[in-house]
């Protein structure tokens, strides 16, 4: 009964029916953005949002890279695929006659380079001790051994990797890294290569989508600037392909002068080498400079000096030509482009630096400037 009598009795309220609201103040003047609070609280917030983002970024670092990569590719694939279309073919066809060529690329880069490669390590490491002499027969080599001892170091470490059997082990663990490169390389091959495909696929896809985020007066426009853009990218990548079969013409030019063996495969090298920004060219004279020391120390001399001098005529005068002619982009932004991108994000940085230039310019040229002019 004291249960139910509890259960019926209502609780008496002590809060007054028409109780006055609760008075908080007069409110106050909106905020002054020209005040300085206003400009340091925003600049403070904005600086942590994006430290938050770069230490995400940092965690995902390696996806991200591969799908900058791929999304590179995509958009410089792009221009031979809209030419194969113009045959007639449909995007789904055009795309798989230019991923099939690329397989037959590399299948044909990988049969004319890797024995080669393989033949001229051989002679390289039995001929180690032929040009330790030759060095030491050299009169400033000699000079410098006899100050630092450079080459007698050398020698004794030879004799004693190949006395010990320390070469062997150190062969076996030089093996096993090398796999795990190779292996960790070629996941990273295929998952460039499976986005790539995905994304030339859907390109036209992905641009209708960002642009229906514009508004509907604008989109038309927007999507042909955003289409200039990605026809600027493919321009790049063109060119760098020319620049890099001219870099490959050269070395394999040299080559036949120099009487190096394999000038087919130490051409194709760089070929691919000249692809790679920041350290392609770096690859591909060591690349060429070891194969001709196998002949002797005064050729290796001339093919690394030659490739010198012909890496920084190809920087500073046809580089910037290239450039100027394909992607209307001067060639001192051409140049200070490429090296604030390499300081600022590396091999990524390298390779995106100049087509993000070109991009920034034609923006400027189609909608800031006009604005200005008409203001």
């Amino acid at each position: 009964m004291a249960i139910a009598d509890r259960i019926k009795r209502k609780p008496k309220s002590k809060v007054k029916a028409n109780a006055a609201p609760t008075d908080f103040g007069t409110q106050g003047n909106p905020i002054d953005r020209s005040h300085p609070f206003y400009f340091g609280f925003v600049a403070a917030l904005g600086a942590l949002v994006a430290i938050v983002l770069l230490r995400a970024l940092a965690s995902t670092s390696q996806i991200f890279v591969l799908i900058i990569v791929a999304l590179f590719l995509a958009t410089g694939l792009n221009p031979a695929v809209v030419a194969i279309q113009r045959r007639g073919l449909s995007r789904a066809n055009s795309v798989a006659i230019i991923f099939v060529s690329v397989i037959l690329f590399t299948g044909f880069f990988i049969a004319v380079v890797v024995p080669p490669v393989l033949s001229q390590g051989t002679n390289l490491i039995n001929s180690a001790p032929t040009l330790l002499a030759d060095l030491e027969n050299n009169a400033t080599i000699a000079n410098l051994n006899d100050q630092f001892g450079v080459i007698d170091t050398l020698q004794a470490k030879l004799k004693e990797v190949t006395a010990d059997g320390t070469l062997i082990i150190s062969a076996f663990g030089g093996v096993i890294g090398v796999g795990k490169s190779v292996l960790s390389g070629a996941f990273s091959a295929l998952t460039i290569l499976i986005l790539t495909l995905y994304f030339i696929t859907s390109l036209p896809q992905m641009v209708e989508l960002g642009v229906r985020f514009a508004p509907a007066s604008r989109r038309e426009r927007l999507s042909l600037l955003v289409n200039a853009i990605i026809a600027r990218v493919g321009s790049f990548v063109g060119s760098q392909i020319a620049i890099a079969f001219m870099a490959a013409t050269f070395v394999f030019a040299l080559s036949l002068v120099l009487s190096l063996p394999s000038p087919i495969a130490i051409a194709m090298i760089v070929l691919v080498c000249g692809l790679i920004p920041l350290i392609g060219h770096f690859i591909g004279a060591s690349v060429v400079t070891i194969i001709a020391l196998t002949q002797s120390v005064s050729i290796g001399a001339i093919a690394f000096v030659a490739y010198v001098v012909y890496v920084q005529v190809e920087n500073y005068v046809v580089t910037p030509r290239i450039m100027k002619r394909t992607l209307a982009l001067p060639g001192a932004v051409t140049i200070i482009s490429a090296l604030i991108g390499s300081s600022l994000l590396g091999l990524i940085g390298g390779l995106l630096a100049v087509p993000v230039a070109a991009s920034i310019i034609l923006i400027l040229d189609e909608v800031v400037f006009p604005r200005a002019d008409n203001s």
